[in-house]
């Protein structure tokens, strides 16, 4: 079984930082993909960054502001989360594609909260 444990997240002021961090852990061959969504009250899950074999791709609303990076040796993600906006408000969840069938796992999640 595979296990994703996030860590990061918290309350901050408008224009502040955050960083999140994902391990992912437990019985894995090879991780395709690792990132983030976010879903925030009464909306759905939606995407937030994603880095696969070195490519990074980004939602238009982060772009510019916030980096994904992965540490492959110790199969972590991380999102460096800068000029946070109360928009940014949500809970975020890590997110890994992980084996040959590439099964999707997820976080528990993270609460980020940004006060304006």
């Amino acid at each position: 079984q595979v296990q994703l444990v996030e860590s990061g997240g918290g309350l901050v002021q408008a224009g502040g930082s955050l960083r999140l961090s994902c391990r992912a852990s437990g019985s894995i061959l090879s991780i395709n993909a690792m990132g983030w969504y976010r879903q925030a009250p009464g909306k759905e899950r939606e995407l937030v960054a994603v880095i696969t074999s070195g490519r990074t791709n980004y939602a238009d609303s982060v772009e510019g502001r916030f980096t994904i990076f992965r540490d492959n040796a110790k199969n972590t993600v991380s999102l460096q989360m800068n000029s946070l906006e109360p928009e940014d408000t949500a809970v975020y969840y890590c997110n890994a594609v992980i084996g040959p069938f590439k099964r999707n796992y997820w976080g528990q999640g993270t609460q980020v909260t940004v006060s304006s």
